[in-house]
């Protein structure tokens, strides 16, 4: 069994240390705080008994867990990132532990009135009887993906501790900047040695994915041209008007909000302006490569329209590619999904097996050439004042890690 209340220590130990990072830094990892953590796992791989364990320049931590049986067994891996989204704050984490969880609204801040109420959140119905970790209501929590480092550290430990249990080689990796797009930029997959891995950086009890989103970012510039106000008839040129005419030429309803499954959407995440210049700053999401491409072209073609439209250059735009879905460079490999799903359904587990809404190391790994699908860490409302996390979707994931590893080496037995 799994020691809940180690686990639990474990995890607190983490979110209390802030590494959050940072998009406009060309550093890495970009904010040095997460050399906080990186430094401490690095320190806790080591005690623990781990081998080969190392920590490059760039706070990438990698680990070896050597087998311990007689045949060859193919070498899987285990990643996760510790840093945690720029989005919402993560420092002066403050974890609140809910003990048999009854459907109530939680308060976590009764000074701001900050309420997590299964009203609006209703999957927390799904864990009564269960302990949640929560927030004040002040931060984030840093489940994503603090839940799974600590997942796959309990799992490591438990291992060793239990060697009746048999497994093949299997591999560790850290990695910072994730929340930014640059979790695997610098990942060493020669070095790494895993035939494949799985990223545990999912939601629900029982995710399990291999499909995620096609990624790009978008950064229109809109000029306009400042003079007087007083005087400003046939002269001024606001761009933050223009601006808004960018905004409602996209499709009003290919929106997050508006989105789910398979759906494809326009995200804009940022808007700063004043007369003379305005930034908008948009994500373009979509499972489907030739969708996906369609959204790039439309956005190329409002710019185009606009700007013959005005007679002037009066929009720029630059779209860079993110990653890619992982889906290409899985399906060819199912076996490594259909291992992970034999492992749920040992573990009484229900398979939710579907698209990421979004992406993680493992869609840059796979084409990479370390083929990596995503297995839930167990946490929700990830990024935000409303996160938790069950402890008990935490040991569960544990424990899919180590079934996984034991069933690997029965299925490659002479």
């Amino acid at each position: 069994m799994i020691d809940k209340q180690q686990l639990i220590d474990r995890f607190i130990s983490y979110v209390t240390i802030d590494t959050e990072s940072d998009p406009n830094s060309d550093t890495t990892p970009s904010t040095a705080k997460q050399w906080d953590l990186a430094n401490k796992l690095a320190d806790e791989l080591k005690v623990m008994g781990m081998s080969d364990v190392s920590i490059d320049s760039n706070a990438y931590i990698m680990a070896t867990f050597p087998s311990n049986v007689d045949h060859d067994v193919p070498v899987i891996g285990f990643i996760s990132h510790f840093d945690t989204t720029p989005d919402y704050t993560g420092a002066n984490v403050k974890p609140q532990i809910v003990e048999n969880y009854q459907g109530q609204d939680l308060v976590l801040n009764a000074e701001e009135n900050i309420v997590l109420s299964p009203d609006y959140f209703e999957d927390l119905l799904l864990y009564k009887g269960q302990t949640l970790i929560t927030t004040d209501g002040t931060t984030l929590l840093g489940a994503d993906d603090k839940a799974g480092i600590t997942e796959i550290m309990e799992a490591m430990k438990y291992l060793i501790n239990h060697p009746e249990i048999k497994h093949g080689t299997i591999k560790v990796g850290f990695t910072p900047d994730e929340e930014i797009g640059r979790g695997a930029h610098k990942f060493d997959v020669e070095k790494f040695g895993a035939d494949w891995a799985y990223t545990m950086d999912g939601s629900q009890i029982g995710e399990l994915e291999y499909e995620n989103f096609n990624a790009a970012g978008a950064v229109i510039k809109v000029n306009g041209k400042i003079v007087h106000p007083g005087y400003a008839k046939g002269k001024m040129v606001n761009s933050m008007y223009y601006a808004s005419e960018f905004i409602n030429a996209l499709p009003k309803h290919e929106t997050p909000e508006h989105t789910e499954g398979y759906e494809g959407f326009f995200h804009l995440y940022s808007v700063s302006g004043e007369v003379e210049s305005t930034k908008l700053e948009y994500i373009i999401r979509d499972h489907n490569k030739a969708k996906f491409e369609a959204r790039k072209a439309l956005m190329q073609k409002i710019v185009t329209n606009l700007n013959e439209k005005y007679g002037k250059p009066v929009f720029e735009i630059e779209i860079k590619d993110q990653y890619y879905n992982m889906k290409e460079k899985v399906t060819p490999v199912m076996h490594i999904v259909d291992i992970a799903e034999e492992a749920m359904k040992a573990l009484d587990i229900t398979p939710l097996i579907k698209p990421i809404r979004g992406g993680t190391d493992g869609s840059q790994l796979s084409y990479m050439g370390l083929p990596c699908p995503n297995i839930f860490a167990g946490g929700h409302n990830f990024h935000g004042r409303y996160e938790y996390v069950p402890v008990e979707s935490m040991i569960k994931a544990t424990e899919v890690i180590c079934k996984i590893a034991e069933i690997t080496a029965i299925k490659h037995q002479p």
